[in-house]
């Protein structure tokens, strides 16, 4: 087996909860955003289901479970896949996460630098991982962590008022689109390492 190839077991186990990671928070977002009295898709951030009465217990278990499942899953490919560059990246996109949700965002400056960190490397994290996949999915997990960082930049840019980049998808959409490429590649990343390995002959 070539080094580049992942074993059975440990590539499965990854699969399974790098998958569970963006499902459950996935659904808990919509729900979350059903359930919060007045909440706007458009206006409102994401992070603000977290200090909502209705919706924190929520969002912040939810946030915490996708911090702790990258960082065990990204322990379980490192082992498969025996590249450095892997537990490093999983470990600091899941410390931002859970760091996120521990500090909410009522503790903005603290929430802000944990929330950042989980911005830019659930991103790296789909760029990086195109060098572990084959076929379509290798272009898929460069235009999807690519598409984050974009909207990263034109997000914060918004931000700091440097310019008006959020455009009709509001505030919040613009943050969903930092947000929701990765966790959907992440999707499409934990399915192919469940799927059975075929080596190439």
């Amino acid at each position: 087996m070539r080094g580049t190839d992942l074993t059975d077991s440990s590539r499965t186990t990854a699969g399974i909860l790098l998958f569970l990671l963006p499902v459950q928070f996935i659904i808990a977002l919509l729900a979350g955003a059903a359930i919060a009295p007045g909440y706007s898709i458009n206006l409102n951030a994401i992070s603000d289901l977290g200090v909502i009465d209705t919706t924190a217990w929520l969002f912040n278990a939810s946030l915490f479970m996708a911090g702790l499942l990258n960082i065990v899953g990204g322990y379980f490919l490192y082992r498969s896949s025996n590249k450095g560059w892997i537990l490093p990246i999983f470990v600091l996109a899941g410390v931002g996460a859970i760091g996120a949700a521990v500090f909410t965002l009522d503790i903005p400056g603290i929430h802000g630098l944990f929330a950042l960190l989980a911005f830019i490397f659930f991103n790296i994290q789909a760029i990086a991982g195109s060098s572990l996949v084959r076929g379509p999915l290798k272009a898929i997990s460069i235009v999807a962590g690519v598409i984050g960082l974009v909207f990263l930049v034109t997000h914060a840019a918004s931000d700091f008022g440097i310019m008006s980049l959020y455009g009709p998808i509001g505030h919040g959409g613009s943050e969903r689109m930092i947000v929701y490429p990765a966790l959907l590649w992440l999707a499409a990343f934990g399915g192919y390492l469940m799927a059975p390995f075929v080596e190439e002959r």
